[in-house]
């Protein structure tokens, strides 16, 4: 469903009408119309209701994913070696659906989880395609059209050799203006889990909604968990601020690059340790040399990475938080869910972009090298 939340003064409506599924369903790609809907925001999620599933950091069981966060669009370009300054630099570009919310529902769907849903925002030059992409990837979106900006773009940059680094240029565009008015506490009807994308705390109104949503979900026994995002971002906000915007959250999920930042402590053990003073469950990507689990001030677990050939590590990390949510789902302990996400990184850098393949594509096959995200 795609709710259209602004008029064109940028005030808030009456209740949107969803696109049509033909519509979505016809859309041939990201410059395409959205729609014939017009109105306010609505309220609500697409999908089921019923019961909340059990609350607990670990192993719980039943319900629906609930992700919050970024919608965007990719424009990954492939070089090898430096870029020349001043000229050309010989690359191979593709335009794909990404962004980091998007990124662990696709993979959370494509791992397992049966009812996964997600909360964005987009802004109407392809509000339509993002939904087709997303519903073939088996999630339900819920995602809100704004009238004034655009979808986000992020331009990914990935060096070709052994490692496949990738580094990002972003305009976060509409998803930086999600915010509380686009929340409905119905959105958790349902729901086993909330997922929070960090980018939504590097906006004034993204962390409004942070706010809200997880006072909603924490009223409900619902846990909460989130990815820091961006270590650049993090490092703007400052990490006084973020330490006290996750107070009171059941899971983190940082890189090795986040945890250090936000403890300052150069080993990615004792960051990962550390960090779990403060949120209970603390879950640190380790890209290639796996993940490590910790909990209540201690590491319990290094979990090693599964065997890959980097492709290009673009959304490693979101397919790693997105497996290890569906796990967690499926009654998973904390050790089985990392080494699932591991395998979901390994996954993920076989492949161009931040997405797992649609329903119905191919299998890539993993090899040799290691990569947990």
């Amino acid at each position: 469903m795609t709710a259209r939340p602004r008029g064109a003064d940028g005030g808030r409506g009456d209740p949107a009408e969803p696109i049509r599924e033909t519509d979505a369903a016809t859309s041939p790609g990201p410059g395409a119309g959205s729609g014939s809907a017009a109105g306010g925001r609505g309220s609500g999620a697409t999908g089921g209701s019923g019961g909340n599933g059990g609350s607990g950091v670990g192993g719980s069981g039943g319900g629906a994913l609930l992700v919050v966060g970024d919608v965007v669009t990719d424009v990954v370009a492939r070089h090898r070696g430096p870029l020349a300054s001043g000229t050309d630099t010989v690359s191979v570009i593709r335009t794909l659906p990404g962004g980091a919310g998007a990124n662990v529902a696709c993979w959370a769907a494509h791992r397992g989880c049966p009812d996964v849903r997600l909360l964005g925002r987009v802004g109407t030059e392809s509000a339509a395609w993002h939904e087709r992409e997303l519903t073939a990837c088996g999630v339900r979106p819920r995602l809100v059209v704004d009238p004034q900006a655009a979808t986000g773009t992020v331009i990914c940059l990935v060096d070709t050799g052994a490692a496949a680094e990738r580094t990002f240029l972003t305009d976060s565009g509409a998803s930086l203006r999600l915010g509380p008015e686009d929340w409905s506490d119905a959105l958790l009807d349902g729901v086993g889990r909330l997922h929070l994308s960090g980018y939504l705390l590097f906006s004034e109104s993204g962390r409004a909604l942070v706010g809200t949503a997880s006072a909603a979900a924490r009223a409900r026994g619902v846990p909460v968990s989130l990815d820091p995002a961006s270590a650049g971002f993090l490092a703007d906000l400052g990490v006084d601020r973020f330490l006290t915007l996750v107070e009171g959250m059941d899971v983190l999920l940082p890189s090795r690059a986040e945890a250090c930042l936000l403890t300052g402590l150069l080993d990615g053990a004792a960051a990962a340790a550390a960090l779990s003073r403060v949120v209970p469950l603390v879950v640190s990507k380790e890209g290639v040399d796996g993940a490590l689990v910790a909990r209540d001030g201690a590491v319990l677990v290094r979990v090693p990475a599964a065997p890959a050939t980097p492709l290009d590590t673009t959304g490693a990390g979101d397919a790693f938080t997105g497996a290890f949510l569906a796990a967690l789902l499926a009654c998973a302990d904390e050790m089985a869910a990392a080494a699932e996400g591991c395998r979901a990184g390994a996954r993920a850098v076989e492949r161009v972009g931040g997405r797992p393949p649609a329903r119905g594509e191919g299998a890539v096959p993993t090899t040799h090298r290691t990569h947990a995200g």
